[in-house]
C-alpha cells in the first residue's frame, strides 16, 4: 500500500476482488446479472404491495418499505463492486468515500430498526388479534417506518464522522467499498478508542433489536403453541418464517463482521463476508417473501388477470 501525506490526501484505491484476466468478464457479468435481478425484485415487491388491495396489510406495508431500502442498499456498494471487477485497483475521491461510508451504515441501521418493526407487527398481529388494526393503524405504520429511518440516520453519524476525522498515511482500502475496518487500518493514529466505540455504538444497536426480536418471537411462539389446531398454528408461523429467514442472514454476518474481533478472521474474509449482507441479502429477499408467501402468489395472480383484462380491451 501506498504511503502519502495525510494533510493532502484526495484519493483513496478499492482494492476489490483479485481476479484473473479470464474471470474478470464472468465476475462482471455475473455481478450485473444478480444486481439487475435484485432491483428488479425488489420493485415487484413496492409495486405488487401498491398495486393489490389484498396487501394492503401493516405486514405488507413494512415490506415494501424494506425493498425501497433494499433498492438503495444494494446500490450503494455495487457499482463500486461492478468498476472493480471490471477495472481492477480502483481510485475513490476521500469525499465519495466517506460519503459512501455514512449512506451504507445509516441504511445498514435503518434495516435493522426496521427488522424489530416488523417482528412487533407480526406479535401483534398474532398476539393481539382483537387490537391489531387499532394499534396498527396507517398513521402508526407511517410513523413507525419513518422512525426506522431517523434512527438510522443519525447513529450512523457517530461511527462514519469518527472516520472520516481520521489523519490518514495510506491509501489503498482493502475493500470492495469504504467501510470502517478497512478505512481505519489505514490511519496514521492508533484506532484502538474508535474501533471500541464502533463496536458499542453498532453492537449495541444490533444486540438490541436483536434481543426485542428474540423476545417478540418467544412471545409468538407461546401464542400459537396456544392455537386449537394444527392448521391454524401451521398458517401462523407461515406469516413469520420469511422475516425469520432475513432475520438470521442479516444479523447473523454483521455481527461476525462489526462485533466480532477483526484478528480472528484471515485476511480478505471481510469482503466475502460483507458479500452476505450487502449483496446476497438484498437479492433473496423479494425471492423468500415470494416464493414462500401464499398470499403473495395469490397477489400474482389477481394482478396479472387484471392485466390481462385491461390487454384484451372492451
Amino acid at each position: 500500500m501506498d504511503h502519502v501525506n495525510h494533510t493532502g490526501i484526495q484519493n483513496f484505491i478499492l482494492a476489490g476482488f483479485t481476479t484473473s484476466g479470464t474471470l474478470r468478464p464472468l465476475a462482471f457479468l455475473g455481478t450485473l446479472c444478480v444486481y439487475l435481478l435484485t432491483l428488479a425484485g425488489n420493485l415487484f415487491i413496492i409495486v405488487l404491495v401498491r398495486a393489490d388491495s389484498g396487501l394492503s396489510t401493516p405486514m405488507y406495508f413494512f415490506v415494501s418499505v424494506l425493498s425501497f431500502l433494499e433498492l438503495w442498499y444494494v446500490s450503494t456498494t455495487v457499482p463500486t463492486l461492478l468498476h472493480t471487477l471490471l477495472h481492477g485497483h480502483s481510485p475513490i475521491p476521500s469525499a465519495v468515500c466517506f460519503v459512501q461510508l455514512y449512506v451504507f451504515h445509516s441504511l445498514g441501521m435503518t434495516e435493522c430498526y426496521l427488522l424489530g418493526v416488523m417482528a412487533l407487527d407480526r406479535y401483534l398481529a398474532i398476539c393481539r388479534p382483537l387490537h391489531y388494526h387499532a394499534l396498527m393503524s396507517r398513521q402508526v405504520q407511517l410513523w413507525l417506518a419513518g422512525a426506522t429511518w431517523v434512527a438510522g440516520f443519525s447513529a450512523a453519524l457517530v461511527p462514519a464522522s469518527l472516520t472520516a476525522t481520521l489523519p490518514f498515511c495510506l491509501t489503498e482500502v482493502a475493500h470492495y467499498f469504504c467501510d470502517l475496518g478497512p478505512l481505519m487500518r489505514l490511519a496514521c493514529v492508533d484506532t484502538g478508542w474508535n474501533v471500541q466505540v464502533h463496536i458499542v455504538v453498532i453492537g449495541i444497536i444490533n444486540a438490541c433489536n436483536l434481543v426485542l426480536i428474540l423476545g417478540l418471537y418467544g412471545g409468538i411462539l407461546r401464542a400459537v403453541v396456544k392455537l386449537p389446531s394444527a392448521a391454524s398454528r401451521a398458517k401462523a408461523f407461515s406469516t413469520c418464517s420469511s422475516h425469520v429467514t432475513v432475520v438470521a442472514l442479516f444479523f447473523g454476518s454483521a455481527f461476525i463482521v462489526y462485533v466480532g474481533p477483526p484478528e480472528s478472521r484471515p485476511e480478505g474474509a471481510d469482503k466475502l463476508i460483507a458479500l452476505v449482507y450487502t449483496f446476497l441479502t438484498p437479492f433473496l429477499n423479494p425471492i423468500i417473501y415470494t416464493l414462500r408467501n401464499k398470499e403473495v402468489r395469490e397477489a400474482v395472480g389477481r394482478v396479472t388477470q387484471r392485466i390481462r383484462a385491461l390487454s384484451k380491451g372492451p
